[in-house]
């Protein structure tokens, strides 16, 4: 039997990037037209984004750029603000402090979008920072927090922003630069919808200015961002890069301006809300209060079903691969991931039928399927 997995990433890789990866490539080191690609690759990824700033390419999973951004801003001793809501935004924290930094945690409830007037409040105390860390959708719960109303706060108090999207990028809208965001960070593997590998990230000159600026050098080499920004005057990377990661990245992005962007953040908004809505019309619980992305819905299953033993009927019985969660959401929701190849009416059908089929066996009853209600909300 073959097996689809609707993980909130990995996703789905289409037909046309697989081949891209494929092709015969430049050499990345010494040919022109590879630089040529790579930085066209980064404007286009940047008009997804809502970026002129500039978009860095770097060989390595969505991490890299998380303690990438960490590892260039901090210096010894530098205070920094770490908004936080959920498991993925707390891990900023740890990337602060490997270098040398002083991570501040504000926390927020982690069942919705951060309030921004507690964090007006607390700026008003205390905003002798150097940069502040959050995430636009925390995977682990799918809360999407409020980019347009934190980062031009954060702004008017001196802060730097730095910005985990990599779950976001593409099936929400960034608007990168109309949001002040400073560092932008991404991945190829979410709703890009290419294979796991590569990290983006956007680059604002007030970033660069601040790295430049350091008193003492960045403590790393692989994790050095201002390295790579002349490189495409320079004809040089600090390493040899992945060039058929890249091409099939290449693909992924034309994908999306094919269909539009709007059109492509159109599509996971229509299929987001039919998803939210036949969850609540079939009798189950949304976790969160509010805050809901368009890129993955999380459940609460019924106190009388086992997530686990759930999940792997699911697998073995329909060869549907879902996800639970972690951490303190370890073994209490499931994750339906609807970002990229993955959004679209097609592939939510088969999940809702599986799911229909598994949970009604293990005993929860309900007057509808889940499989209709999506339909209906769809129409």
């Amino acid at each position: 039997m073959e097996t689809k997995a609707y993980f909130p990433g990995p996703t789905k890789v289409r037909d046309n990037v697989r081949q891209a990866r494929s092709l015969e490539t430049m050499n990345p080191d010494m040919d022109p037209e590879f630089y040529e690609m790579y930085s066209l690759l980064g404007k286009d990824i940047g008009k997804i984004i809502g970026t002129d700033n500039q978009v860095l390419i770097l060989s390595g999973e969505g991490i890299l750029g998380l303690e990438a951004a960490c590892a260039s801003l901090t210096e010894p001793g530098d205070r920094v603000l770490v908004l936080e809501n959920g498991i993925f935004g707390e891990g900023f924290a740890d990337f602060v402090t490997i270098y040398g930094g002083i991570p501040v945690v504000l926390k927020f409830d982690r069942l919705r979008a951060m309030d921004t007037q507690l964090l007006q409040e607390y700026l008003e105390r205390d905003h002798d920072f150097k940069y502040a860390t959050l995430v636009h959708c925390d995977t682990p719960s799918g809360v999407l927090n409020p980019l347009s109303d934190i980062c031009p706060m954060l702004k008017r108090y001196g802060i730097l922003s730095v910005v985990d999207a990599v779950a976001s990028s593409g099936g929400e809208p960034v608007d990168a630069d109309r949001n002040m965001l400073d560092i932008c960070l991404g991945a190829s593997q979410k709703a890009f919808s290419a294979p796991v590998g590569l990290t983006f990230a956007s680059v604002s000159e007030a970033a660069f200015k601040s790295m430049e600026s350091r008193k003492v050098p960045i403590a790393s080499y692989y994790m050095n961002l201002l390295s790579f920004k002349d490189s495409i005057a320079n004809q040089w990377f600090p390493y040899s890069m992945p060039a058929s990661d890249i091409l099939g990245l290449r693909r992924a992005v034309d994908n999306i301006l094919d269909e539009g962007i709007y059109e492509f953040q159109e599509r996971h908004r229509r299929i987001a809300n039919a998803v939210r809505n036949a969850i609540r019309e079939y009798g189950l619980s949304l976790h969160l209060e509010n805050g809901y992305s368009n890129t993955v819905t999380v459940v609460e299953m019924p106190h009388s079903i086992d997530v686990d033993v759930f999940l792997k009927r699911l697998k073995k019985e329909k060869g549907l691969l879902l996800s639970g969660s972690i951490g303190y959401l370890k073994n209490k929701v499931i994750r339906i991931g609807h970002m990229g190849e993955n959004a679209n009416m097609t592939e939510l059908l088969f999940v809702f039928e599986a799911m229909d089929s598994i949970i009604e066996r293990m005993g929860y009853k309900s007057t509808e399927k889940l499989k209709e209600l999506f339909m209906k909300h769809m129409a």
